[in-house]
């Protein structure tokens, strides 16, 4: 059921309606393929949705890739052969530790040594991770979390915010003796990190302390007040053997997972990686509804919105399951000669630096597999060559929209604005991949897809954020450019972007889908 908004609401840059496509492009030749239009508005409740019920990375790869099977997508492992697996038209993807994963769609013409027209982003977020070990002492009766800031997490946005505990736990099978990894969310208000009340001066106003002044709270224990301390050591046999996971973790913590999880023996959880999470559901907000209200846009927005376009490029009629009031978006992918491509990394918001992040070799790994199941005896470093010189990335990460109580830290006409559309992010210290030729054929692609690009660059006097752009193009000569869909408070832990801005999203990633390869040729080097 198509959610209805408010006339205001649907059309603010008249970009609802403009794909609609007749049989030639402008030079009167014949279109390689149609699209009827595609309504952002329709992909808003998916996304809150989206958002609200993942709120790790673990959650939220499963969401992609549930979505995909979903879809037609198969599953490939890492640990097998691909060559006779992949075939022209063929759906995959392949995720890594699951925390990170590429998607790909290989076109039905596709030959060896034909580029990819490739979109990546990061789905990790600021968040505080617990420690190996977060059992503390209780202090004047209250039960703590020892917890580790990931990125920027743990900051000022974090004090008294309704905190939940997910991600993944590692149970031993009772049956088969293997170890499988479970999903798991205690999404009702459990911990919290209080401010001290103004009232006590200076030592109410900071700086704080991490480590001893940012301690969430998770319950209560007054037994010492009548002499009957409450050990949590002295009931570790309660939960395992002395030298077991669950032995040394707090004990009501313990108990909470393996509730949620429907565990009986306690010892069988071998291990588990932790975190806190704003408890609040994604919304939307204003007077006409135009804002979403949420944790964890960033990184979630611009790669949530590239697999549902690539989903949408890749599906028919009969077998997709978009989320557009669309009734029909024909066929893209049957003609065409190249592979799309998303990959979503991890640990973008601390370098990328491990094997599921971006400098890892995911994107690589794949790229080479797929050239080489197509090349046969011919493969080798010259094909993989030619398919990197053919290719062209999207480096797709948030980006910052206009504050208007801070219109002064802004450069004059570099001022990204809701409800718009993507935001092409240059940088002239090599931050960002973007360049006049990328810029360009990006800028192509939106004509042709009826999207609308804006571009932002930072002030001279303030710092520039990095994304996963240069990482990826250096290491494989990728042209590539920088472009992410702009987001209100980045790194707080409740930021805002546009109710239209998941669906541009879509419009944009799908536009370079499709047309990627027709306009590719208009940028002969």
């Amino acid at each position: 059921m198509t959610k209805k908004y408010p006339t205001s609401m649907q059309d603010p840059t008249s970009l609802l309606n403009v794909s609609r496509w007749a049989p030639n492009d402008e030079h009167g030749q014949p279109r390689s393929r149609r699209l009827k239009s595609l309504s952002p508005s329709a992909y808003t409740a998916p996304f809150l949705s989206f958002l609200t019920e993942n709120p790790t990375v673990f959650h939220a790869v499963a969401s992609f890739s549930k979505r995909l099977e979903s879809n037609g997508f198969t599953r490939l492992s890492e640990r097998d052969l691909w060559a006779a697996k992949l075939e022209e038209g063929g759906k995959y993807y392949v995720e890594r530790n699951g925390s990170s994963m590429m998607a790909f769609v290989i076109g039905k013409d596709y030959e060896a040594g034909n580029g990819a027209g490739i979109v990546v982003g990061h789905i990790d977020a600021l968040t505080a991770k617990l420690k190996p070990i977060p059992k503390l002492n209780n202090k004047a009766g209250y039960v703590q979390l020892g917890v580790a800031p990931y990125a920027g997490g743990l900051n000022s946005t974090w004090w008294d915010r309704d905190l939940g505990v997910g991600g993944r736990v590692l149970v031993k099978d009772e049956n088969t003796g293997k170890i499988v990894s479970k999903l798991v969310k205690l999404g009702w208000p459990i911990a919290r990190i209080p401010t001290l009340a103004p009232h006590f001066g200076a030592a109410a106003t900071g700086p704080f302390n991490l480590e001893t002044q940012m301690v969430p709270i998770v319950g209560l224990d007054n037994s010492d007040l009548s002499g009957s301390s409450r050990s949590e050591s002295s009931n570790a046999s309660l939960l395992g053997a002395e030298g077991t996971f669950v032995a040394t973790q707090p004990e009501r913590l313990v108990k909470a997972i393996a509730g949620e999880l429907g565990i009986q023996d306690f010892s069988s959880i071998i291990n588990w990686e932790l975190e806190l999470f704003d408890t609040q559901p994604a919304q939307l907000g204003g007077l006409d509804k135009e804002f979403i209200f949420a944790g964890r846009i960033d990184d979630k927005l611009c790669s949530w919105s590239a697999l549902e376009a690539l989903i949408a490029s890749s599906s028919s009629s009969s077998s997709s399951t978009t989320y557009s009031s669309t009734t029909e978006h024909g066929s893209p992918s049957d003609d065409s000669g190249v592979i799309k491509v998303v990959g979503l990394f991890d640990d973008e918001e601390i370098g990328s630096g491990l094997r599921q992040g971006a400098r890892g070799n995911l994107l690589t790994s794949v790229t080479q597999r797929v050239v080489e199941a197509f090349s046969g005896s011919n493969g080798g470093a010259d094909v993989l060559s030619k398919t990197y010189a053919n290719s062209f990335l999207v480096s797709a990460d948030v980006t910052h929209a206009v504050n208007p109580n801070f219109l002064g830290a802004y450069l004059e006409n570099h001022a990204p604005r809701l409800n718009v559309g993507l935001t092409v992010s240059a940088d002239s210290n090599g931050h960002m991949t973007t360049d006049a030729i990328s810029t360009a054929l990006l800028q192509r692609v939106a004509e042709k897809c009826g999207s609308t690009l804006q571009v932002f660059q930072i002030r001279n006097d303030s710092r520039s954020g990095g994304t996963v752009g240069p990482m990826l193009s250096s290491v494989t000569g990728m042209r590539a450019v920088d472009a992410g869909l702009p987001q209100l408070a980045m790194h707080s832990i409740r930021a805002t972007t546009g109710s239209l801005d998941p669906g541009l999203g879509v419009q944009i990633f799908k536009g370079f889908f499709d047309y990627f390869e027709e306009v590719d040729r208009e940028f002969a080097e």
